[in-house]
């Protein structure tokens, strides 16, 4: 891990696991879904800004496995934490398999729209069918136990399981990218024409990054069933996946930790336009202040908030700390 990575990790997990004990139930609450976004974050900053495909259907993943979920507990009055999980990650992953199977034989715009149209097909079949419960939604029969009489009910114990999910996917994704895997990854990204040429069949290589892209999402997408007990078809919408593509670039492409950085920040933006106690009546239109502060930020910092520690010491002392200098698609950045 480089220094800037865990400069920014080791203290971010000591505040995590430090703010139970000294935060509000609604604070808490707001960490485990901030936590549960980064994660989904994770997934497709594995494909944007790694392997540098632009998917816009990464809802479609985000929320079947919040709705097997739902759907699984229905079946069994006590589910196994690790059955239904398994079963979550597994068919958000089925479904990347079909999708990216036959979108990734499409390159540029054409990926993009054709990604979008699966998740729109996905949603309405969710939206129009008895399957998901229609527009009303469907409600989480039972929490799943963790171990003996604990289970993730239990508001402290799926506090923590959300932040160890977030530490294994961030450790998985790490090694991933450290791998001849990862790098060849990159090397599409920078290349694909030049890769091919070196016999590496990248077909393969984007369609497995899209299965574990996709597989980050349904875990994602778990959680957040659990944490609401509560699942509709907006979780599939559109508007999921730009929100999440807006965060890993308001965080910074190409760093693990940029997921990380957008979705907080992204979430704190919308708590804080949000907010009657500062704004008044005009918290009612809080996504023009959230759309005005994101586009202050990438014109201000094009290379996301990561690049923030950068840009200070470059207005302080005239001199680049670095971020703009390497690529930031190496695969060696956390």
């Amino acid at each position: 891990m480089k220094k800037s990575s865990f400069t920014f990790f080791v203290p971010f997990f000591v505040v995590l696991l430090v703010l139970p004990f000294i935060g509000s139930e609604y604070s808490n609450d707001w960490v485990i879904k901030t936590v549960i976004y980064a994660i989904f974050a994770l997934s497709l900053e594995l494909l944007v800004g790694t392997t540098g495909l632009v998917c816009f259907g990464q809802a479609a993943f985000f929320g079947v496995g919040a709705y097997v979920a739902v759907l699984a507990s229905a079946q069994f009055p006590n589910p196994s934490l690790w059955m239904l999980l398994s079963a979550c990650i597994a068919a958000s992953a089925i479904l990347a398999l079909v999708v990216g199977a036959l979108s990734l034989r499409t390159q540029g715009v054409y990926f993009i729209m054709v990604t979008l149209a699966f998740a729109q097909m996905v949603y309405y079949i969710i939206h129009d069918t008895p399957l998901g419960g229609g527009t009303d939604g469907i409600y989480l029969n039972s929490k799943p136990k963790l171990f003996l009489d604990y289970g993730l009910d239990n508001p402290m114990i799926f506090y923590y399981f959300a932040v160890a999910s977030l530490l294994t996917v961030l450790i998985f994704l790490g090694v991933m990218l450290r791998s001849r895997f990862g790098h060849a990854l990159v090397g599409i990204r920078i290349n694909e024409h030049r890769m091919r040429a070196t016999g590496y069949d990248t077909y393969f290589y984007k369609l497995a990054v899209f299965v574990i892209s996709g597989a980050i999402a349904g875990l994602a997408g778990f959680l957040f069933a659990i944490k609401d007990g509560f699942v509709n078809p907006e979780l599939l919408s559109w508007h999921q996946s730009g929100a999440v593509l807006i965060m890993i670039i308001l965080g910074g492409l190409g760093y693990l930790r940029g997921a990380v950085i957008g979705a907080f920040a992204f979430a704190l933006l919308e708590e804080f336009f949000r907010s009657e106690a500062i704004f008044g009546a005009f918290s009612k239109h809080w996504h023009l202040g959230l759309g005005l502060a994101i586009i202050f930020c990438v014109a201000l910092l094009p290379k996301g908030l990561v690049s923030l520690p950068s840009y200070w010491q470059t207005r302080l002392t005239g001199r680049w700390g670095g971020v703009a200098n390497k690529d930031p698609h190496s695969g060696a950045n956390s």
